[in-house]
């Protein structure tokens, strides 16, 4: 199967698009991921994943990037800055239902493609313990919302609807129906 440039330091990501037969090749996107004010969890996703394939267009021609976020309503919850951040973040997930956006940039020939993935996720009622217990381990620090579906953080969800990988970084059948409605290359058979 064909490579694919991946503008993103996921290694769920790049795990995710291997497990499809693609050949992975990073890049490098470093970009600003400060929420605008009043912007939409919707917008800010698409606006992410498109941000990021813009600081690597110039140099490659064909770039997959993505960006994931988890809204509460109209509140965005990135990467906790803190531990007491990511405490307050589960907290406020706790025993109730939120939102996980995923964008799928692709650039080729010239213009950039994109979808928005959205899966619901309700959690559990979280303990303090609990909660400490997972920030102590180190895992929320680096993922949107505080936590990871496909880690220890998923023990804490208690119903999903939508897409599990979406929520991981990467929706798999909304990227594959996006690269196949390009004309790239795509498991034979997405």
């Amino acid at each position: 199967m064909n490579a694919i440039y991946l503008a993103s330091g996921s290694p769920r990501r790049r795990e995710i698009l291997e497990n499809l037969g693609f050949t992975v090749r990073r890049l490098p996107a470093d970009i600003d991921e400060t929420p605008k004010e009043g912007e939409a969890a919707v917008e800010y996703v698409r606006r992410m994943a498109c941000e990021k394939n813009q600081a690597v267009v110039a140099q490659w021609f064909a770039v997959l990037t993505a960006d994931t976020t988890v809204a509460d309503g109209a509140v965005i919850l990135g990467k906790p800055e803190s531990e007491a951040d990511a405490v307050n973040m589960l907290e406020r997930l706790s025993g109730r239902t939120h939102q996980v956006l995923t964008a799928v940039c692709v650039y080729w020939r010239g213009v950039c493609h994109d979808v928005v993935q959205t899966s619901e996720v309700r959690f559990k009622t979280l303990t303090a313990e609990e909660i400490a217990a997972y920030v102590a381990s180190g895992e929320p620090m680096d993922k949107a919302g505080a936590y990871g579906i496909q880690g220890l953080g998923g023990v804490f969800v208690e119903h999903l609807q939508g897409s599990f990988t979406g929520v991981m970084g990467l929706p798999v059948y909304e990227t594959a129906q996006l690269l196949k409605s390009l004309g790239l290359e795509a498991p034979p058979f997405a």
